[in-house]
C-alpha cells in the first residue's frame, strides 16, 4: 500500500509539474508552422537523439495524458517524413499506453478481478473470447479517448499481449492521417481541418467492420 501510494504521489507531482509548466502555450499549431524548419534542421543533425527524445516524449505526452499529442504527431511529420514519423510514434503512443494500462492494473484491476470475480466472470469470459475486436474497435474509431481506453483495459482481466497488438494495429490509421499531414505541413491551416466528416465516418465504418464476427456469432448462439 506504502509502494502504491508512492508511486502515485510521484506520478501526480510529476503531471502537475508539466501542466505548470509553459509547455502548454509553446506546443500548438501556429509555434509548430513558425518554428518547423528550425526544428527540422537541427533533427536532421542529430537524428539518432531526436528521434529517441521524440518517442520519450511521445511517451510521456501519451501515458500522462498531456495536451498536445496532435501537434507532436504534425512535427514527427515533418520532420522525420511519413514512415520514420508514423514509426517513432505509433512506438511512443504504444509505450505510453501500456504505461497507463500497467498503471491501471496495479492501483486497482487486479484488485477488482480477485475481490469480484465471481460477478466478473461472464465478462471476463466475453473479453477472454472478444476482446481483442472491441479494443480493435475502439482504437481505430478516433472519437474515444486514447487515454481513458487504456485505463479501462488495465481494469479488467484483458491479457497484455491482446492490449499491445490492438494498440499497435489500431493508432495505424488514425496516426497516418496526423504524420501524413505533417509532411505537407505547409499545406495544413488548422489542426480541426484535418480530420474531415467523411473520414471520421469512414473510421467509424472500419472500427464497426470489427464487430461484426461478435454480432454474427452471437446472432447464431441465440439461434
Amino acid at each position: 500500500m506504502v509502494k502504491k501510494l508512492i508511486i502515485l504521489v510521484v506520478l501526480l507531482a510529476l503531471f502537475l509539474w508539466l501542466r505548470s509548466t509553459d509547455y502548454i502555450d509553446m506546443i500548438t499549431f501556429e509555434n509548430l508552422k513558425a518554428n518547423a524548419d528550425s526544428i527540422k534542421e537541427y533533427v536532421n543533425g542529430r537524428y539518432a537523439v531526436s528521434a529517441v527524445l521524440y518517442i520519450i516524449g511521445y511517451t510521456i505526452f501519451t501515458g500522462l495524458a498531456l495536451p498536445g499529442a496532435v501537434i507532436i504527431s504534425l512535427c514527427g511529420g515533418y520532420v522525420f517524413g511519413v514512415t520514420g514519423g508514423l514509426a517513432f510514434s505509433v512506438i511512443g503512443a504504444t509505450f505510453g499506453a501500456s504505461s497507463a494500462f500497467f498503471l491501471a492494473r496495479f492501483f486497482l484491476g487486479s484488485w477488482l478481478n480477485r475481490k469480484y470475480s465471481g460477478q466478473l466472470e461472464k465478462f471476463n469470459k466475453e473479453l477472454k473470447a472478444n476482446g481483442h475486436l472491441y479494443l480493435l474497435t475502439l482504437r481505430l474509431i478516433p472519437i474515444f479517448p486514447f487515454f481513458l481506453i487504456n485505463l479501462m483495459a488495465g481494469l479488467t482481466s484483458i491479457g497484455f499481449y491482446t492490449f499491445l497488438w490492438t494498440t499497435v494495429i489500431g493508432i495505424i490509421p488514425g496516426g497516418f492521417v496526423f504524420i501524413y499531414a505533417g509532411s505537407r505541413l505547409s499545406e495544413v491551416d488548422s489542426v480541426s481541418g484535418i480530420f474531415s466528416g467523411q473520414m471520421l465516418l469512414a473510421f467509424v465504418f472500419l472500427g464497426c467492420l470489427m464487430l461484426l464476427p461478435v454480432i454474427y456469432k452471437k446472432i447464431i448462439k441465440k439461434r
